[in-house]
């Protein structure tokens, strides 16, 4: 008798691989794995959106999370000490999550952002894998499409996307 014992490393997605438009500012910050993170200063609408396109996962569930954080990080005197001066307009309108892949799952999920100065990881959603060694599309975004106001001072760092069965995020 033999196993196979296929462990899956979550996939963590860098922003700095986002389209953006126009370019926000890219700041670097001992925050984040990647060492830089893409500050939204003052926007009137803000859509990220991501792609995998034929990834496979081995069967099973899958959530997908957004690590945001309300507030430029920054350290004074060697401390943390974010910025939340610019911070505005979040309280507003929620932010919508999209998800879904090429087998024709969806999930959509609201939720005004909070925590100012505190990273969060907001969940996007979830799909599935049914079929074992099945390349599967994921299409995920975060959109805020109001024009009424302004908004600013986000911090966007990475997408996460791991087993639904991961009882505990990496510290953020």
């Amino acid at each position: 008798m033999s196993w196979i014992l296929t462990i899956f490393a979550p996939v963590l997605i860098y922003t700095n691989s986002y389209k953006k438009t126009p370019l926000p500012n890219n700041i670097p910050t001992e925050e984040s794995r990647f060492e830089r993170v893409a500050y939204l200063q003052q926007i009137w609408w803000v859509e990220l959106v991501g792609e995998l396109v034929d990834f496979q996962f081995p069967r099973g569930n899958y959530s997908i999370f957004f690590r945001l954080q309300l507030g430029r990080p920054r350290k004074r005197s060697g401390r943390r000490v974010p910025d939340l001066e610019r911070v505005h307009g979040w309280d507003i309108k929620p932010v919508r999550f999209l998800v879904s892949t090429s087998d024709g799952q969806e999930a959509t999920w609201e939720c005004y952002l909070h925590s100012p100065g505190k990273w969060v990881h907001y969940h996007a959603g979830d799909f599935a894998v049914e079929e074992l060694d099945m390349p599967i599309g994921v299409k995920f975004s975060m959109v805020q499409i109001d024009c009424t106001h302004a908004k600013g001072g986000l911090c966007v760092d990475s997408v996460l996307i791991c087993p639904s069965h991961e009882s505990s995020l990496p510290k953020s």
